[in-house]
């Protein structure tokens, strides 16, 4: 994957967008599409589609537009999918497991290696295939696995020593959603932190402002 300078986050947050709706027109037969188009099924405009795209040398062809199929495969190189990077979860409680047993790694840059708990009653019970290890035997998985990411689904007021623990062991990245906004003072640390609570709260705002502005419900488009 070639770098990429001074590409700002708000670009790099909307690529797997791009790359979802694409893969979705691909399973859809869809094999080529202008930026035009491919705005009104995303709901923003060509002009943000070809700059961000541009960011990365642009990718259509005046006159035909995108290959969608070429220009997913891209986007995919971009973001490093295949680069399939191992990824270990800690804390495997309701909301760890859901994740673990339903989102799809592979298809989205990450291996699941370990997945590590300090609850005896999770202890030695199988999530996707792998078994749940003790905590106490990190250390040793990750000197010997190396994996470069961990998804934090534990408790808020452990999750940072917990995080600077995993640093020291060679971790680079966190999925965090421990309700910690994770702030490690180390260089080239990535932190994704994820609040659902967060989400759940704005589309509450969304929905209030729709029912003010029109409680008789949606009309129907001429």
């Amino acid at each position: 994957m070639a770098k990429h300078e001074n590409v700002s986050l708000s670009v790099i947050r909307r690529l797997p967008r791009y790359y979802r709706f694409l893969g979705d027109l691909l399973k859809n037969g869809i094999h080529r599409i202008s930026s035009r188009e491919l705005s009104l099924k995303m709901g923003v405009t060509a002009s943000q589609i070809r700059q961000d795209l541009n960011c990365f040398g642009g990718f259509g062809q005046q006159g035909y537009g995108y290959n969608v199929e070429a220009l997913h495969k891209e986007i995919g190189s971009i973001l490093g999918i295949d680069k399939g990077l191992d990824i270990i979860l800690l804390g495997a409680g309701n909301l760890g497991r859901a994740i673990a047993s339903h989102m799809s790694f592979d298809s989205r840059g990450f291996n699941l290696i370990g997945i590590f708990d300090v609850s005896e009653d999770i202890i030695g019970q199988t999530i996707r295939g792998i078994r749940v290890s003790h905590a106490d035997t990190l250390p040793e998985f990750c000197r010997q696995r190396r994996p470069k990411v961990a998804m934090l689904c534990i408790p808020k007021n452990s999750a940072q020593e917990i995080a600077d623990n995993l640093v020291e062991l060679g971790i680079r990245g966190f999925w965090n959603f421990s309700h910690y906004d994770l702030a490690l003072d180390y260089d080239n640390i990535v932190v994704e932190n994820v609040h659902l609570g967060d989400s759940l709260m704005t589309l509450c705002y969304r929905v209030n402002e729709v029912l003010e502005q029109n409680p008789e419900g949606p009309q129907e488009k001429e």
